[in-house]
């Protein structure tokens, strides 16, 4: 029963998160930019556009300038959640990827790292006066759910072990549409369901900013006003429309 229970939660929350990833994506690609608005100093060429964005997704720039120990924390916590979910790869590949086996001694470090920064981001949403004062419920409940899932796979890392052949084994059984049965350890199954639960409210939560950078006018676009006139999509459609009328 657990197995099964898992399994169509893991694959619901699958198509949940791609259906409501590519539902964003749409809605940012279509949402219309009638101003020219890229904050300054911004580049003026397409090419400095595409460098500005990298150390913006890479470095967090913005956030550097303007608060460094909440860009310390802030980029902590994302450095060591992209070396977990690499590290995590390994139970979706078999054979295991060569890099995917050299990136396995930094995740073990990686989580405690994520858990650290997330820890200093909760913090600062209770601490700092303006940030506890804009902060809604569901801001500390996505922190404490990050938390609760680093904790609990750090947990069964170094206190609770679980049999982590038969975890690969159940979802390397989904990838292919068989089922593996799945080991019923308490923390285990705490893991994955709050996994499954992130997985499903990603899309619809503000954790999804990271996709919405890459569409934000204010970093975007070429800071070239005078040289090129900037006309929105839709208002070219409208004047077209109106012509041929």
């Amino acid at each position: 029963m657990v197995t099964q229970l898992y399994a169509v939660l893991f694959v619901s929350a699958t198509f949940v998160l791609l259906g409501g990833l590519g539902y964003k994506i749409w809605v940012f690609a279509t949402a219309p930019a009638p101003l020219k608005i890229p904050t300054t100093p911004a580049p003026v060429t397409r090419t400095g556009v595409v460098f500005r964005m990298i150390r913006e997704i890479v470095l967090f720039e913005s956030l550097f300038k303007a608060n460094k120990w909440i860009w310390v924390f802030g980029w902590v916590f994302h450095a060591g959640l992209l070396v977990v979910l690499l590290r995590h790869l390994r139970y979706f590949t078999d054979p295991v990827w060569g890099w995917v086996v050299l990136v396995q001694p930094f995740g073990i470090y990686a989580g405690f790292a994520m858990l650290a920064g997330l820890i200093g981001l909760a913090a600062r949403r209770i601490v700092v006066p303006r940030i506890r004062y804009i902060s809604a419920p569901s801001d500390h409940l996505m922190l404490v759910l990050l938390i609760a899932i680093a904790g609990s796979g750090l947990i069964m890392k170094y206190v609770v072990h679980t049999d982590i052949v038969a975890v690969k084994a159940f979802f390397l059984g989904l990838m292919s549409f068989e089922l593996n049965p799945l080991p019923a350890d308490p923390v285990l199954l705490v893991h994955l369901g709050l996994v499954a639960f992130m997985m499903i409210i990603f899309p619809f939560s503000k954790l999804l900013h990271g996709l919405g950078l890459l569409f934000s006018p204010s970093r975007n676009q070429v800071d070239n006003p005078r040289e090129v006139r900037h006309v929105a999509a839709w208002a070219e459609r409208l004047v077209a429309r109106v012509k041929a009328e």
